[in-house]
């Protein structure tokens, strides 16, 4: 999951200019000595200019240090990959170089990282995106059996999910319009992108059906925001979650945790918790980024999302979004086991290193080997990452998104941002590309009679609803309702 911290101090200094000649340079021979990570200068990550241009910020990494930089993560040195190969031989780890356990860096072992560093959670989390060898073997088993249900297209689950998906996306459509009118203005992202995956993941998770499925729904949702009340909301969701684990290990039902549970019985209620956990921030916020990013591409975008979706290639739209802004832009952490040289550096063993999907994406050795619209360049993005830690649930995340955005571009007869492209509100993150906000101007499409009495019924029999009595509308207008009154 994604930390989700003010920008903290840097106890080092923050900008190249900032150092002497000597400590400036990087001694690019790659044949000759250099400082160490923690000597040279470093580029603070994220900064103003980062989340202002994060292309231009790459380049300028790229023109100065060449496809490896240093760079200062939240106050912390690390070294940041930004070529295309050199990306993709980290994540394929052919050579078994790379390590993802946190015990494996030489600074935490040291006890040399700040205990308040925002992003310590995250690498301490010991779930299975951070384990190695059989271990991760053992849990991405677990995963890949648990998630096949719902995958795999032809499976009842998977029509069932699926019908569950378009169905909370048109009645967010519905609620959306109940106050803005058949013409009017909306946040895509608090309205229709984040709450559509953080009521699909608690379906998968199995959270109660009744009103008490609405309160966990909405901590995961200030655990994301990253609020005043975000630890309280973390420590509620958390033994939310531990307690439908426990439950499942006992008597299992049709969900996630008990698929994963038949395909690995010795799986501990312990270690599903975490595994959830880490559902909740993946499926909750990077498939919500997802949507955004694909709509405003669609919108404002110069990748050729739009003629894609104008033709009926909703997934390779898709993929041209998650070239041009791939949800999590830098992929957190990994350590090499040995000294190994990328680029112009000699990487120590046990430092840290993010390689960058956004980086690489803008490398001349991906870009250049084709028109900016084609194929072969649209499929082989890392978004999903690769190698033995790649994405194992991206055929639900696109789905989901794909759905999403279909049913968005159906709906509406006109949908136009708000506000120029460069005046959007992406966040403040190292790890995640995406908006704050995505405000729209909309017209909504005439909608057969039967939709539009369907929608009428449902919006008197919330109003006839007091606020108090959630159970007596759906979990869409519960939800909704819950999120206007926080």
């Amino acid at each position: 999951m994604e930390p989700q911290t003010p920008r903290a101090q840097s106890p080092q200094p923050q900008s190249p200019r900032a150092q002497s000649p000597q400590a400036r340079s990087p001694h690019a021979d790659a044949s000759g000595p250099h400082p160490p990570l923690e000597a040279l200068a470093r580029v603070p990550l994220p900064s103003p200019d980062y989340e202002a241009r994060p292309a231009a910020f790459y380049e300028r990494l790229r023109a100065e240090y060449g496809p490896v930089a240093p760079v200062n993560v939240l106050g912390v040195p690390v070294w940041l990959v930004l070529g295309y190969s050199q990306v993709l031989d980290v994540l394929r780890d052919a050579r078994g170089v790379w390590s993802r356990r946190v015990d494996s860096w030489r600074a935490y072992r040291e006890g040399l990282v700040p205990a308040d560093w925002p992003m310590l959670p995250v690498v301490e989390s010991d779930s299975s995106g951070f384990r190695d060898g059989a271990e991760s073997t053992r849990l991405r088993s677990a995963w890949s059996e648990g998630l096949r249900p719902f995958q795999e297209r032809g499976r009842p689950q998977a029509r069932e999910l699926e019908r569950a998906v378009h169905a909370y996306a048109d009645e967010l459509i519905d609620v959306l319009a109940e106050s803005g009118g058949r013409s009017g203005w909306a946040d895509l992202s608090a309205q229709y992108a984040r709450p559509l995956p953080l009521m699909v993941t608690g379906r998968l998770i199995g959270f109660p059906t009744d009103s008490g499925a609405d309160e966990m729904i909405m901590d995961l949702w200030r655990v994301l925001d990253a609020g005043p009340d975000a630890q309280e909301a973390s420590g509620r969701l958390m033994a939310r979650v531990a307690d439908v684990c426990a439950a499942r290990v006992r008597e299992p039902r049709e969900d996630l945790p008990s698929y994963m549970l038949a395909a690995a019985p010795d799986l501990t209620a312990e270690e599903l918790t975490r595994e959830m956990a880490m559902l909740t921030g993946l499926a909750g916020d990077i498939t919500a980024n997802l949507i955004c990013n694909t709509i405003t591409e669609v919108l404002a975008g110069e990748t050729g999302a739009r003629d894609s979706l104008s033709a009926g290639m909703i997934k390779e739209a898709i993929n041209r979004a998650s070239i041009a802004h791939p949800p999590m832009a830098n992929l957190a952490f990994r350590w090499p086991r040995s000294d190994v040289r990328l680029g112009r550096f000699r990487i120590a063993a046990g430092d840290p290193v993010m390689v960058s999907p956004a980086a690489a994406h803008l490398d001349p050795a991906f870009t250049g080997g084709g028109s900016p619209d084609s194929v072969y360049s649209s499929r082989a993005h890392l978004a999903w990452s690769a190698g033995p830690h790649a994405c194992l649930g991206r055929d639900l995340a696109t789905t989901i998104t794909m759905i999403a955005v279909e049913r968005a571009f159906h709906r509406f007869a006109s949908l136009d941002l708000a506000v120029p492209p460069d005046r959007l509100p992406w966040r403040s993150s190292p790890l995640i590309r995406g908006l704050r906000s995505l405000p729209v101007n909309y017209t909504l499409a005439r909608e057969p009679a039967e939709r539009a009495e369907a929608a009428e019924r449902a919006s008197a029999r919330e109003s006839a609803a007091g606020p108090d009595e959630p159970g007596s509308t759906t979990l869409v207008r519960r939800i909704m309702r819950l999120m206007r009154r926080s």
